[in-house]
């Protein structure tokens, strides 16, 4: 059962890094600002994200057939989504864009994204440690 819920955590995060991105170049929905030095920023993770996408879709797959590249991908996406979670928390402290939460929705949704990436990464380490078979 954990193994099944982990690999849909996986492959919603993948799901919806993918749809952010998307949104991000097209609608435009989740651009907290339009400041030149966080358009920059926000530039620089589509191709990581894309990396944690599929790691996490590839783990999801090797965890729900039993294979074992199934937990390497799954660990690879947890480091790579703590990873990305503390540079973006770690940039929206020093640019106080925390405090725009309270107004905007766009905020909200990245304080609600630094959190899924940070937490899953955390439970997916957690629970997959224990099952990893060391040769």
């Amino acid at each position: 059962m954990v193994i099944l819920i982990l690999s849909a955590l996986l492959i919603i995060s993948a799901i919806g890094l993918i749809y952010y991105w998307v949104d991000f170049y097209l609608r435009k929905g989740v651009q907290v600002i339009q400041e030149d030095w966080y358009m920059k920023f926000q530039k620089a993770f589509p191709v990581a994200d894309m990396w944690v996408a599929a790691c996490a879709i590839l783990g999801a797959v090797g965890l729900l057939t039993g294979q074992n590249y199934g937990f390497l991908f799954s660990m690879l996406a947890a480091s790579s989504l703590i990873f990305l979670a503390l540079m973006d928390i770690t940039f929206n402290i020093e640019n106080k864009l925390y405090r725009l939460v309270g107004t905007s929705p766009e905020m909200k949704l990245e304080l609600v994204l630094n959190l899924w990436c940070l937490s899953l990464g955390v439970v997916l380490i957690v629970c997959l440690w224990s099952r990893i078979i060391f040769i």
